[in-house]
């Protein structure tokens, strides 16, 4: 353990950066040996996770400092332990896959070598993130992953809407790193940047860096008020996304209140605001979802919907469940985008799932992972998404938390039921309601997929056999025990009665309610009256203020308002006739008096 870990692990940075190096120098390299290069280190990244699972210890790895201050010395620093050693597989896991299946997705994109470049440098960003020990190498990798989804969700920059979605993700995530910077700064100089140090230090830590810890896993892992930019970023290719929302970015935020919990456990105020927080963006991102249309928008939300649930046990005090909960919904979530993408690309670029169906006699395979994913999503027993779901749930229900926050999470996992059912009953069942040329499913992105469904399928029981699921046993009576698959169950039930319902009616016109949650509630305040309202008011302030007051009072007629009262004092010239009189008499007589002789 003590030589093995550190070396595979440098190891595997080391490789991908070599294939990034690579890809720099040539520009038109074989991208079948960058994606068997991402397998081989996914292999490597095992070896250590493997020695973790015997014996539970936690290593660093250090250089020298590298620049001295006088609170602390910077240096690059690993953290080896549980979540670091767990998710790197994972991640590297789900980008070969993700990648294989760009090869195919994207191969007509003209660009497609810097596309894959661009994917490599979000994973080695948000491994950097993962693995760093002080805050100022984790700050680092979270701008890398911020600059690197500007540029990948922007990725087709012809089109306005990417643009707009692209700064839409800098300027949220933008909101979201002042509050990281002000805590680096605030422990920076009152405390240490190193984690150890920090940790032991954590009776000491004042509210104000936890706000800013908050307020950064907020706008990146997307949570309710910084919300917006997550379906938009949808615009973006469907690799992307998929990469986006399973093991990169978004889960960045929650990843980071995992790593520094230690500091938070003993602030209430804090484990407060992550609860209500998460209990509120879990029941209204999936609210949201299931007023949506666009199959990548109802995945978007769900994944808002799941960062909430995990947000919601960090506020529990039980980082490692919601670090379970993140492990598994990797996979399903990057699932879902692959198939979604799938029909997408096969669809001729349809995305609304109004115009989609029967698609499972034409794409079957698609069809069959896309609904394992979907029960994975539900929490659906012996997939992996139940392992962790059911288990959150159950902890939540025999926990002594506000009823408002147990009930907010209830009420989400009954309509995760009803968008997941959603999809697959207006995708995959009934029969096609536009007329469209579907191309025929092709082998060529069966791999990655059938990959991701076995990871769907066996990952939470891997889990459960192994250390990394220690969760806190509970005597609990039976219907406290099937409380998560009886809502799942009504969910589903009423999900099916409402779509037999809907489907026969005329069209109606929206609710109210329909369209607060179709508009993401924020929509209109944030994106239309908010920057209207900023605009009016600089307008005001440069034409009014400065065109009218300053030029009044300093420009020309200032300038002439301040000469004339000292014309006044050195001339006579003030048009009185008198005055004019009296020096001309005055003037003839000096002239007369001077001229006698």
């Amino acid at each position: 353990m003590n030589t093995i870990t550190p070396t595979m692990t440098l190891a595997v940075f080391l490789l991908l950066m070599l294939i990034i190096t690579k890809l720099f120098i040539k520009p038109n390299l074989n991208l079948n040996d960058t994606k068997n290069s991402l397998m081989i280190a996914l292999t490597m990244s095992l070896i250590p996770l493997t020695l973790l699972l015997n014996n539970e210890n936690e290593m660093t790895l250090s250089t020298p400092p590298i620049i001295n201050t006088a609170t602390t010395n910077i240096n690059i620093s690993f953290i080896l332990d549980t979540p670091s050693l767990t998710f790197i597989p994972i991640a590297l896991f789900i980008t070969w896959s993700i990648i294989e299946f760009s090869l195919w997705y994207m191969s007509t994109d003209p660009y497609i070598n810097k596309f894959i470049k661009y994917l490599f440098i979000f994973l080695i960003a948000m491994l950097t993130i993962i693995t760093a020990n002080n805050m100022f190498q984790l700050f680092i990798g979270w701008e890398g992953v911020g600059i690197m989804s500007f540029l990948l969700i922007g990725w087709w920059y012809a089109r306005s809407d990417a643009n707009t979605a692209a700064l839409q993700a800098i300027i949220y995530n933008r909101i979201g790193d002042i509050g990281l910077i002000m805590t680096t700064a605030w422990l920076l100089s009152l405390t240490s940047m190193n984690m150890q140090e920090l940790f032991m230090q954590h009776e000491v830590i004042n509210i104000i860096p936890l706000i800013g810890l908050i307020a950064a896993a907020a706008g990146k892992s997307a949570q309710f008020g910084l919300h917006p930019w997550l379906p938009a970023a949808m615009e973006g290719p469907t690799p992307v996304s998929a990469l986006l929302h399973s093991s990169t970015m978004v889960v960045a935020g929650i990843f980071l209140l995992i790593r520094l919990h230690p500091i938070m456990q003993k602030t209430e105020l804090a484990l407060t605001i992550c609860l209500i927080l998460g209990a509120t963006t879990t029941m209204f991102a999936a609210a949201a979802a299931a007023t949506q249309h666009d199959i990548k928008k109802i995945i978007a939300l769900s994944t808002t919907s799941q960062l909430g649930l995990m947000m919601t046990m960090v506020g529990l005090n039980q980082p490692m469940l919601a670090f379970l909960h993140m492990a598994t919904h990797s996979f399903f979530k990057a699932l879902l985008f692959l198939c979604s993408g799938s029909f997408i690309h096969n669809l001729k670029n349809e995305q609304d799932i109004r115009k989609m169906g029967g698609l499972n006699k034409i794409l079957p395979m698609t069809s069959s992972t896309i609904t394992i994913a979907s029960f994975t999503l539900m929490g659906m027993p012996f997939l992996s998404g139940f392992y962790s779901k059911d288990t959150i749930i159950e902890t939540i229900l025999n926990s002594y938390t506000n009823s408002w926050a147990l009930t907010m999470t209830l009420i989400a996992t009954m309509l995760s039921a009803v968008y997941s059912m959603r999809i697959i009953y207006l995708t995959l069942t009934g029969f096609p309601r536009t007329k469209q040329k579907i191309h025929h499913e092709t082998k060529a992105p069966t791999k990655p997929i059938l990959r991701l469904t076995l990871g769907s399928i066996f990952v939470g029981t891997m889990t459960k056999l192994s250390t990394l699921q220690t969760t806190t046993t509970y005597t609990m009576p039976t219907s406290i025990k099937l409380s998560a698959l009886t809502i799942t169950l009504t969910g589903i039930i009423l999900s099916t009665d409402l779509l037999f319902l809907s489907t026969k009616q005329p069209p109606q016109k929206p609710k109210t309610l329909n369209l607060f949650f179709n508009q993401l509630a924020f929509f209109n305040l944030l994106h239309r009256a908010l920057p209207m309202k900023m605009l009016k008011f600089s307008q005001q302030t440069s034409t009014e203020l400065i065109d009218l007051w300053t030029l009044e009072n300093y420009g020309p007629k200032g300038l002439s308002n301040t000469s004339i009262p000292l014309i006044h004092m050195t001339t006579q010239q003030k048009n009185l006739i008198k005055n004019y009189m009296t020096t001309f008499t005055l003037t003839m007589i000096i002239t007369l008096v001077l001229s006698c002789p």
